[in-house]
This record gives C-alpha cells, sequence and structure tokens, in this order.
C-alpha cells in the first residue's frame, strides 16, 4: 500500500540526543519492542505527563489519539493509502484477519480450503452488517466484481487477477460476472483460480477483498464511503463521526460477531496532523495516549523516563520517476545521474537521525525471506557506488539525447510533513551541488500528492510501499505495466517477464530467482532511488495494553487493546 512520509525530522547539527540513543539499534526492528524499564508514571506527573487529560478513560473504555492524515479514500474497493486502510481495518474484515500473534485466522469466514485450481469459504452464521443484515457470500462477490470492473479504476484490479477471468475483467475483455467468484449460497464462497498461487490466504485478508453490500453501496448513489453514514460496518468497530479534516470516532460495534474480543469501547481520534511537535505536546498534555517521536524528542522523552517502544512497519521509502514520454526523467541518463550522487546512507544519517531507519539499497526490504533465509543475503542488490565523475558524463549523455544545453527545471512533488520537507530540500541541494540541475519542489497534502502522482503531474516524486501481504510479490510487482500503483508508468517487458514467473510458478526457487531478477533491472535501469526502510520510535500510555503492531496488516491494530487504572 501507499504510505506516507513519517512526520519526523531529525535536523543534521544536533546529534547528541542520537548518540545517547545509539544503544537502541541493538534491538530487534521488527515487533514491539520496550526500549526502557517501566515507566515511573507518579513521579511524572510534572514536566509534562499524560496522567491528566482525556487521553485514557478507564470507565468509558475510551482512548484518544491522532491522525497524521485525513484518510483519502474508505471506499475498500479503490483504497491504495495506509492512512485509510488503518481506518477500514478497524470498520471492516474480511474472509481472514491477523491475530495478536500476526497469525491468520478466522474472520468472516469461520474455515476454508485452499486447492492448487481454487479455494472454498464458509461464512459465520453470525457474521452482521451494522445494520443487523447478514455478510454473505454474495458481498464477496460484489466487492471483488467491482473491483475488477473497469469503470471502477481501482488502482489495486491488480491484484485481483489471481482469481479466474480478473485480468481479462479488468482489460474490458469480459464482462465482471465472468469473474471466478461464485455465492454457491449465502454461506459458502467459491473461488476460481487463473493461476495456482500458494499465498490466497494472505490476499484475503488484506484490505482490497474485503466484502461490500450491493444493495448499501447502490443507495449511496455515488456517495458510498463519502462519509460516515455512508458506510456499512462489519467490523470491530463502527465509524461513528467523521469530520473531513478534523475528527473520525470509532465505536465498538455491537453486532460484531467476536465482540467479547473487542476491550475498548471507543477509539476517537479528533487531532489530525502531521506534525511531530505538536503531536507530542498532545501527549505530555495528557491529551492523546500514543505519539510518534521525532529525534528532536527523545531527549524529553528520556528525561520524562517515557516508555517507548519501537518497531520496523515494513515499508520502503524512495524517489519515483516519470517515465511518460514528455518527461525528462524518462531517459535513462538522467535517471542514471542522479543515481549516481544519491547516498541514502547521508540521508538516513545526517538528515533523518532516528533509530530503527536504515539506508535503503534495493526495493525490497532487508526483513523478507528468501528460499531459506533472509532474501537480501541469497540475493545481493548490485551495489551502486556514488560517483560523481560518471554521473556528469551521464548528465552530459543526457543533455544529447534530448537536444538541450542544459536541463530544464524538474519537479520534485512530495508531501507536506515535516521530515518530508527536510528530505526534498536535501535533494534539492544535493542535485543542485552535484550536477547543477534545478530542482523544484511541489509540496502537497498527501490526498492531493496522491491525486497527482496518479495523473502523472511531476518529474520526480518522494513516494513509499508497505507490504499488502507477507511475500516478496508485494514490492515485486509493483513496477508491472499492469500495475495502477505504477503511478510512474514503467514499462519494461523484461521486468513483467520476471513478475509473471514469480505469480505463476509454486517452486520457492523459481520465484525468488525471479525477484532476484526484478532487483537487478530496478537498479540496473535506474527505476528509483531508494532512500531507507522505516523504523519508529513512539510512547504510550502505560495504561494502555494490547495495541499491536506489525509490518503486515492493520498497524497499529487496537482490536485486542484494553486499559488498566494502575499500569
Amino acid at each position: 500500500m501507499m504510505v506516507e512520509q513519517p512526520p519526523t525530522y531529525r535536523d543534521p547539527m544536533s546529534r547528541l540526543a542520537m548518540r545517547q540513543l545509539l544503544w537502541l539499534g541493538a534491538l530487534s526492528l521488527v515487533g514491539f519492542v520496550a526500549l526502557m524499564g517501566a515507566l515511573a508514571w507518579a513521579s511524572s506527573i510534572t514536566g509534562g505527563s499524560a496522567i491528566a487529560g482525556r487521553a485514557i478513560d478507564v470507565e468509558t473504555g475510551t482512548i484518544t489519539r491522532a491522525l497524521a492524515q485525513e484518510p483519502p479514500q474508505l471506499d475498500s474497493t479503490r483504497a491504495t493509502d495506509q492512512a485509510s486502510i488503518f481506518i477500514l481495518g478497524h470498520v471492516m474484515e474480511g474472509l481472514l484477519r491477523y491475530d495478536a500473534s500476526n497469525r491468520l485466522v478466522p474472520g468472516v469466514a469461520e474455515r476454508w480450503d485452499i486447492r492448487p485450481d481454487g479455494a472454498t469459504f464458509w461464512l459465520r452464521d453470525d457474521a452482521r452488517w451494522s445494520d443487523g443484515r447478514p455478510v454473505t457470500a454474495h458481498d464477496f462477490v460484489f466487492a471483488w466484481r467491482t473491483i475488477v470492473d473497469p469503470a471502477n479504476a481501482a488502482e489495486y484490479a491488480f491484484i485481483l487477477y489471481y482469481v479466474k477471468n480478473g485480468e481479462a475483467i479488468n482489460r474490458g475483455e469480459l464482462s465482471p460476472e465472468a469473474l471466478g467468484a461464485t455465492a454457491v449460497d449465502d454461506r459458502t464462497l467459491e473461488v476460481e483460480f487463473e493461476r495456482p498461487v500458494g499465498f490466497f490466504d494472505k490476499l484475503v485478508a488484506f484490505a482490497v477483498y474485503f466484502p461490500v453490500r450491493e444493495d448499501f453501496y447502490r443507495s449511496r448513489d455515488g456517495r458510498y464511503a463519502a462519509d460516515a453514514e455512508d458506510l456499512v460496518y462489519n467490523g470491530p468497530f463502527m465509524m461513528t463521526r467523521w469530520v473531513h479534516g478534523a475528527h473520525v470516532r470509532l465505536e465498538k460495534n455491537p453486532l460484531y460477531w467476536n465482540r467479547d474480543a473487542v476491550r475498548l469501547n471507543v477509539i476517537d481520534m479528533p487531532y489530525v496532523t502531521a506534525d511531530t511537535g505538536a503531536v507530542v505536546n498532545l501527549f505530555k498534555d495528557g491529551s492523546i495516549a500514543t505519539a510518534t517521536l521525532g529525534a528532536e524528542q527523545l531527549d524529553d522523552a528520556m528525561k520524562l523516563r517515557w516508555n517507548l517502544g519501537r518497531y520496523s512497519d515494513g515499508s520502503v521509502f524512495y524517489i519515483d520517476f516519470n517515465f511518460r514520454p514528455e518527461r525528462l526523467t524518462s531517459n535513462f541518463h538522467l535517471r542514471r545521474a542522479l543515481q549516481l550522487v544519491n547516498d541514502s546512507g547521508e540521508l538516513v544519517n545526517k538528515v533523518i537521525g532516528l533509530p530503527g531507519y536504515l539506508p535503503a539499497v534495493s526495493l525490497f526490504p532487508i526483513w523478507l525471506n528468501g528460499v531459506e533465509g533472509p532474501f537480501r543475503q541469497e540475493y545481493p542488490p548490485p551495489v551502486v557506488i556514488p560517483d560523481l565523475e560518471l554521473a556528469r558524463t551521464h548528465l552530459e549523455l543526457a543533455k544529447q539525447e534530448l537536444g538541450v544545453a542544459e536541463i530544464p527545471p524538474l519537479v520534485l512533488l512530495t508531501g507536506d510533513a515535516p521530515i518530508a520537507n527536510k528530505q526534498a530540500e536535501y535533494f534539492q541541494n544535493l542535485f543542485d551541488r552535484a550536477l547543477g540541475l534545478e530542482i523544484r519542489i511541489d509540496k502537497q497534502i498527501f490526498k492531493q500528492r496522491l491525486d497527482k502522482m496518479t495523473s502523472g503531474d511531476f518529474d520526480m516524486v518522494a513516494a513509499g510501499w508497505g507490504p499488502d501481504f507477507a511475500d516478496p510479490l508485494t514490492f515485486g510487482d509493483l513496477y508491472a505495466s499492469w500495475n495502477g500503483n505504477n503511478r510512474g508508468k514503467y514499462n519494461n517487458p523484461a521486468l513483467d517477464e520476471q513478475v509473471r514467473i514469480a505469480q505463476n510458478s509454486l517452486d520457492p526457487r523459481t520465484r525468488m530467482d525471479a525477484f532476484g531478477e526484478i532487483q537487478r533491472i530496478l537498479i540496473d535501469d535506474a527505476v528509483q532511488l531508494p532512500n531507507y526502510e522505516r523504523g519508529l520510535v513512539y510512547v504510550e500510555d502505560p495504561r494502555l495494553k494490547g495495541v499491536v503492531h506489525r509490518s503486515v496488516g492493520t498497524d497499529p491494530d487496537y482490536t485486542t487493546a484494553y486499559l488498566v487504572e494502575n499500569p
């Protein structure tokens, strides 16, 4: 899924706090990790504790938190971004879901059978929509047909290509009714595969595979998911308030089949801001129960003896190029020149400087598994060594091929979070200093940036991708020519061929060989500039327990969270 740049920034001149925290790096990057001892809660009343305020209300089972961005799209047939999928993961449920131990467990489906040629899902009879109607197999069929229907223009339609006829429908060659998903009856969903797929159980846990009820969808007259009242919910929570850009409130769904396991009554989010400083101040004031920290807040966190956690959210950030023919960045030599002055280590260490961030060297992050061990150990990416002289040689070749004496200004599309601003300024300065290129920064809020990416209104864009399911293909097919999330419109038949191999084969070695070749193509063709793999440092009110942080699936997940009076 498309992920937003984190609202954290580390000024390159202030390193003292980072040196004090170097020991954090020895801890695991994955999962929820306690970084300090227990919080001295009573002694932190002064100096900005979260003991007062409305962050936690144990009596009513309410937590208050902030949203970094307004959810751009809560129609699960069209959603592509992390902010929206975070909300959808709490108010909707698919056939399967992830539990607190990150295992796939029953959701709407109480049991299932996955075969080489298809799958059968048997739905539980107590699954209900928030208006009391049963969730049926027909709701999944309608949702999946809507996704592959070309009229819907779903950027994630490709993820349904594993279902028989999904791709042909999306190309306009067949009608949506030809999709290989059939409601045998209200409680039985039969799926035919286009090709054998060994990870279909992981796919159906992703938000794009969630159900949509046809009668309700059509009753909204084109406004489905536009506001809280334009959705009907089948997940652990319901959205009861949505003031766009200002406030989202989720309340426990009394008709959810597993409601007894949901212990929070309200997740209130009355703040929407990407400013880390503002969010941390809200935490200090006792207004919210959790906050992601920037490096400039770490000193205060240590002095206040806050209980910190850190985890990797599995995402990779990079500079993406526009390959449309009219764009200068479609020229290989220009991209290669930019690639040869890019230094992700400098970006991570001097600009970001937070524990858990890793310099990116590939689209495939370090945590992915290969055949017998880590993918990147079995398939090391080609090494790109910064080389200013060679970069300038490629720049001259680009000018010759483009027929210009000087490269016109290039537009770098970026987000509005503090780190996005500083990262953009870093690249603006780097490309000017090293290559004499003028970079114009186009700063946009998250939703507008997504719109501009989709329309191709950029030369370069600061982007990020998080995993949709636990398989290298969630990264490996991002630049396939048919992928709606390939917003720069990169088109390479050699890469497409390797993606097809990875999709069609069940042999682990064959698939990993294909991913290794995809990795090589992306680097050799300078398709992107890897920046970093993200790690997050956060603080939580110690009365809030059971929050799940993960790389794949809803993150953070409050479905099993609960409150205690005395931590």
